[in-house]
């Protein structure tokens, strides 16, 4: 019985009024039961006492609104939490939720695993299993909030939701479009478009066709400034090189009304972490509307990498500030239970191939409780 619902997190205000309708409701029942779930975080229909009793027991019949479970939670010193998120009874998901003075960031995953290959990052170690539905996505920041203790009336715990998590977004982008609606609307989770992130590692036909449906804030991981480094990292510019990728996120910007694109930089020790490399990185986005987020890396068990020295990231800020392109450094945060940025791996078992085609195995991670 539970298997056939409908878990109504997978569907858009617009869906979900079309979907009361078809069974012989009205529209505005739809709104209202959109703001139970979203404004009120009620997920049982029972208590939704302003909807007729004979609706939410036909409710109960034939729809749920499900979240994810939790499998383990783990507590930074710092306060970051990461939870893992069950997908099945094999493969487990992550989201991160990272306090800061003024704002509150919680960092979503859109996949279980990755098969972009990046070579930095735990995730694309793990492999791929597969996409996260709608539901999943949006159910990330509405378990968050009740984690959190958030009660409904007060003010919202979560300021600002990236798609940074385990995935890449736009790899997902049938499910990830449909979840940010519900994120924006302002009878849902009504975050503003400049405080919703989605990061790509660079997929260029579909940041042509995000601009068309959104217009969210867009981060791009970039980690190198020029083709033959990139392509070593992130294995995706041997098919849209930095050209192809930079003139997609200008286009981005100008049809989506955004302010600036985020260029995400991870500081490799001896890799990309040069002055000269810093100023062709500056030259390239000088002129446009970009700012650089520099990234300490973040070893995880196996790595060949190793951190730039906190000089180093230093130098190669003020040469990228010098050569006229805004930068930071990122904070490192949750590095004590794996949560810092590259750090999510999440629990993926499964055989998949790559987008340049190379078959992996991935490995289950083992959690800390």
């Amino acid at each position: 019985m539970g298997d056939a619902r409908v878990n109504l997190l997978d569907l858009t205000r617009p869906e979900l009024e079309a979907w009361c309708i078809e069974r012989g409701g009205k529209a505005f029942r739809a709104r209202q039961l959109f703001q139970w779930i979203y404004k009120r975080g009620e997920t049982d229909f029972s208590a939704m006492t302003d909807l007729a009793k004979d609706f939410r027991a036909g409710l109960a019949q034939v729809a749920e609104v499900r979240l994810p479970e939790v499998v383990t939670r783990q507590d930074s010193a710092d306060g970051t939490v990461k939870w893992m998120l069950r997908a099945d009874n094999a493969q487990g998901f992550e989201m991160v939720y990272i306090p800061e003075e003024g704002r509150a960031t919680l960092c979503i995953s859109s996949q279980v695993g990755c098969a972009m290959d990046c070579s930095f990052c735990a995730t694309a170690q793990q492999g791929f299993n597969r996409n996260l539905t709608t539901a999943e996505i949006v159910g990330q920041v509405l378990l968050a909030q009740k984690e959190l203790g958030f009660q409904a009336g007060a003010e919202r715990l979560i300021s600002n939701v990236v798609l940074m998590g385990m995935g890449e977004p736009l790899a997902n982008f049938r499910n990830v479009v449909p979840a940010m609606r519900i994120l924006l609307d302002e009878l849902g989770l009504d975050f503003s478009r400049r405080r919703l992130t989605l990061s790509t590692s660079g997929l260029v036909p579909q940041i042509h066709k995000l601009a068309a449906e959104s217009n969210v804030a867009l981060a791009v991981s970039l980690h190198a400034p020029d083709d033959a480094l990139r392509s070593q990292l992130v294995p995706i510019n041997r098919r849209h090189n930095i050209a192809e990728l930079l003139a997609a996120c200008w286009a981005y910007i100008d049809e989506a009304n955004g302010r600036s694109v985020t260029f995400e930089y991870v500081m490799l020790e001896g890799v990309n972490d040069s002055p000269a490399q810093a100023r062709a990185l500056a030259r390239l986005l000088k002129g446009h509307p970009a700012k650089v987020n520099l990234i300490p890396f973040n070893p995880f068990p196996g790595t060949q990498y190793r951190r730039s020295s906190p000089a180093a990231i230093r130098a190669f800020l003020d040469q990228v500030l010098k050569g006229g392109v805004m930068a930071t450094i990122r904070k490192t945060r949750g590095d004590d239970i794996d949560a810092a940025c590259g750090q999510l791996a999440g629990r993926v078992i499964d055989r998949v191939t790559s987008p340049m085609g190379r078959k992996r195995i991935a490995v289950p991670v083992v959690v800390r409780p």
